[in-house]
């Protein structure tokens, strides 16, 4: 007789809520605490709640126009990747040739610490 094994679909798909995939779901709940926060500082320093409640539900309503907008544009890695691509330098200047002459010998330290 054969055994029954289940099968797991899925496991590796990422984690969505709602259309929010992976690190936007934390960017979400990241500003709805700030947001939280915020509303409760506004209260207690006398701003009413005619002031309050407006600026907090428009805040609200941008943050999740926004992480939805970035969720849309980028997906799930997306972003990271983006900024990733932002950090890398447009051109590398090298003032020697060693580094390169030294590769033919296999001679090259890479750990070395030398001012070029």
């Amino acid at each position: 007789m054969g055994s029954i094994y289940h099968i797991n679909k899925g496991v590796s798909k990422p984690i969505e809520f709602r259309g929010l995939k992976g690190q936007y779901i934390a960017w979400l709940a990241i500003g709805l605490v700030f947001l939280l926060i915020a509303f409760a500082v506004l209260y207690l320093l006398g701003a009413g709640l005619v002031v309050t409640l407006p600026v907090i539900l428009g805040l609200g309503s941008l943050l999740f126009f926004l992480v939805f907008r970035l969720s849309i544009r980028f997906g799930q890695y997306g972003l990271m990747k983006f900024m990733a691509k932002r950090g890398l330098p447009k051109a590398l200047i090298f003032r020697s040739r060693r580094l390169f002459t030294g590769l033919k010998a296999g001679a090259v330290d890479l750990n070395r610490r030398k001012s070029w």
